[in-house]
């Protein structure tokens, strides 16, 4: 499937606030919004009306790039989230949140969600002891995701295994540090998601 592939500093600009694209390098100095708080462009610092559907959309293109996701398939994640009993808005969230890129980063076997994703592609995670190489593979509670056995002796996972802490894991999720593994212990609640966003602006988005 495709990938946007241009300079992601970009995308923090234009939305005004850091979406912690580049992993660590988003809490240094040479962060692109620490350095320049304005959007890119010839009229990045001009001031900027915006209409109601142009905050929807914003907000809307802000959750796709925090969990890179491409229309198409942020549209079936909104399909199905509206199916499923409950609120839409929270229900996208947890489908979201439910991807395997996303539980492989909240586990943190990897920096960003982009690398989270390359890891899951190469194939080096099995879900439940199967090996799975689909970064939208979505898990269910009860599941396990581990790095399988031959990946393990790898230089990156090996020196990973020190550095991993319980601490920053949401408590939907469990961290077994010796083993290289996790566990979904449920379905993510809207306080589990951290990331600064308004669902409900999304949902208006698709209403029109």
């Amino acid at each position: 499937m495709a990938r946007y592939t241009g300079p992601v500093c970009r995308i923090c600009r234009r939305q005004g606030m850091k979406l912690y694209l580049k992993g660590q390098r988003c809490f240094g100095p040479k962060c692109a919004v620490e350095r320049r708080k304005y959007p890119p462009g010839e009229h990045g610092q001009g001031r900027r009306k915006i209409s109601e559907f142009g905050l929807q959309l914003a907000e809307k293109q802000k959750i796709r790039y925090i969990y890179g996701v491409l229309e198409r398939q942020f549209r079936k994640h909104f399909e199905e989230a509206e199916r499923r009993p409950g609120m839409t808005g929270p229900n996208l969230l947890a489908l979201l949140e439910t991807r395997m890129d996303n539980v492989v980063y909240r586990l943190g076997f990897a920096s960003s969600r982009k690398q989270a994703r390359q890891l899951v592609l190469h194939g080096h995670f099995a879900l439940n002891g199967r090996k799975t190489d689909i970064p939208s593979a979505l898990v269910k509670e009860g599941d396990t995701v581990a790095v399988r056995s031959g990946s393990q002796q790898n230089e990156y996972f090996s020196a990973l295994k020190g550095e991993l802490t319980e601490k920053s894991v949401p408590r939907w999720l469990t961290l077994d540090s010796a083993a290289l593994s996790g566990r979904v212990n449920s379905f993510p609640a809207r306080e589990d998601v951290d990331a600064l966003v308004n669902e409900q602006l999304v949902v208006e988005y698709y209403s029109r």
